[in-house]
């Protein structure tokens, strides 16, 4: 059933990768360890958000960190990295290295109206369904999307009891399938679709935005799709309705990620950091049960990077969140908001937090 469309590089199978992890996991040597050590005694009287890369040089570690980055960023979208001994550090400790590893990828961006730069993913038991809420913030299955900046960044502190994996899956080799089993629906995800900004509104824009899901520059196919946005943004009279061959290309594109053909399941461990390109990945996370004791339960640290060098991007990103000079995303930046990095785990939304509670069943 293949038309015209164009197929693109850099696609790859989550049954694959699963065998062989050594494509996509660096396991940090003591001399590696080190460098990251040092850092933390080195910046302790920094405040984090203003850390640089020139901050944290990290001698042994910087040449496989830009590897990384050129694969992050222009290869097959991710990488893994493993062996960091986060038992060792305190929270702050801990978010100093991590923040200086992901200086050596690109600067971080807002991730949210209030400026926070380096967010907590922890259940405060949040609906996800709620417009304004923030789906990190629960303990629900986030479906198969992407977040804003070139990069997304995780370091892995306190894991759940059961589930939380991390799945990630190539938007490419979607794109690619789809035009080769269905270039019907693959060109529906080549028109605009609208997105809700969840409250969250720079200056000067609507509270909605639209933008397509599958978008070829530059000879890449970028990749940009947040369902739950989709749907949401069908509160507001101004936004056309979704149509039914609408409807059905998400669902298709749904299935293909969900489906055992193409994505990857990765249990994170503690002091782990997962690197994932919001360009030509899309992630999720399985539905988890957390610990009862409190100081037990799953703590995550994100950071949305941008990225010089990175893939270009067309135009069209500037409405979703802004460019700077060089064209790299700017994350979500709305009046008033200053970049920061508090270590307390704060609701990430806009508005009232009680808003968003869960409410009895």
């Amino acid at each position: 059933m293949s038309d015209d469309l164009p197929r693109f590089d850099g696609a790859w199978s989550g049954p694959e990768l699963a065998r062989t992890p050594e494509r996509w996991t660096i396991a940090l040597t003591p001399d590696e360890i080190d460098d990251l050590d040092q850092a933390i005694g080195a910046l302790e009287r920094s405040a984090i958000v203003d850390i640089t890369r020139s901050d944290a040089p990290l001698p042994h570690l910087a040449p496989r960190l830009a590897a990384m980055r050129e694969t992050v960023l222009h290869g097959q979208g991710f990488m893994l990295i493993t062996g960091f001994p986060i038992e060792r550090y305190s929270l702050e400790q801990a978010a100093r290295a991590f923040w200086a590893v992901g200086a050596h990828m690109g600067p971080a961006v807002s991730q949210n109206a209030k400026g926070h730069a380096l967010g907590h993913v922890r259940d405060l038991g949040f609906d996800p369904n709620v417009p304004s809420a923030r789906g990190y913030q629960s303990n629900a299955r986030l479906p198969y999307h992407c977040d804003a900046g070139d990069i997304v960044a995780l370091l892995s502190g306190q894991t759940s009891k059961s589930g939380g994996l991390s799945s990630l899956v190539s938007s490419v080799a979607l794109y690619n399938a789809m035009a080769e089993r269905r270039p019907d629906l693959a060109r529906v995800l080549m028109q605009p679709s609208y997105r809700d900004r969840r409250d969250e509104i720079p200056e000067g824009r609507k509270p909605w935005f639209a933008m397509p899901i599958f978008n070829p520059h530059g000879g890449h196919m970028l990749t940009n799709f947040v369902r739950s946005g989709i749907r949401k943004a069908q509160r507001f009279d101004e936004v056309p309705r979704i149509t039914e061959h609408q409807a059905e290309a998400f669902d298709y594109l749904d299935a293909l990620a969900e489906g055992p053909e193409f994505h990857l399941d990765i249990k994170f461990g503690p002091g782990d950091m997962q690197f994932v390109s919001n360009h030509s990945i899309l992630h999720s996370r399985t539905a988890f049960e957390n610990w009862d004791d409190l100081g037990k339960q799953r703590h995550l640290l994100r950071l949305w990077l941008a990225c010089a060098g990175g893939p270009a991007l067309p135009a069209v990103y500037e409405e979703q969140q802004g460019l700077n000079a060089d064209g790299r995303p700017l994350g979500i930046h709305c009046p008033g908001a200053i970049l920061n990095a508090d270590l307390k785990v704060m609701d990430g939304g806009a508005g009232a937090s009680e808003e968003r509670l869960k409410q009895p069943a």
